[in-house]
């Protein structure tokens, strides 16, 4: 894919990538949000395991089907951490509510600490 070309045009081709990469994973975790949102106005667990072990058992899938350099389980765990950041926006969103209400009762006591996280 990438024969031929000097380092910098492989760097622009990275940066690149890397602006697609955050304008994806941006979309992404606002999805996640509003799913969250939606599921809070139905009454609905906010978390759910088996929905997050659905979406890296997909990506693990796919990893290997495409056979590229990532190994499956290096994937695996980039989506661990996508979703913890999720994670995290959904309770800054929750906390944001909670402010507005003032009453602190939102869901987001009910999502898991992403690792590494203070605020739990």
């Amino acid at each position: 894919m990438a024969e031929g070309l000097t380092i910098e045009e492989l760097r622009t081709r990275i940066d690149m990538v890397d602006e697609q990469l955050v304008r994806l994973l941006n979309v992404r975790v606002a999805c996640a949000v509003e799913v969250g949102r939606l599921k809070n106005e139905a009454g609905l667990a906010v978390y759910q395991p088996e929905r997050e072990a659905q979406v890296l058992s997909s990506v693990r899938r796919s990893a290997m089907e495409l056979a590229g350099p990532l190994t499956a389980e290096a994937v695996v765990r980039i989506f661990e951490r996508i979703i913890d950041e999720a994670r995290r926006a959904e309770r800054r969103r929750e906390s944001d509510v909670d402010s507005q209400r003032g009453d602190g009762s939102g869901p987001s006591a009910a999502l898991p600490p992403s690792p590494g996280d203070s605020t739990r």
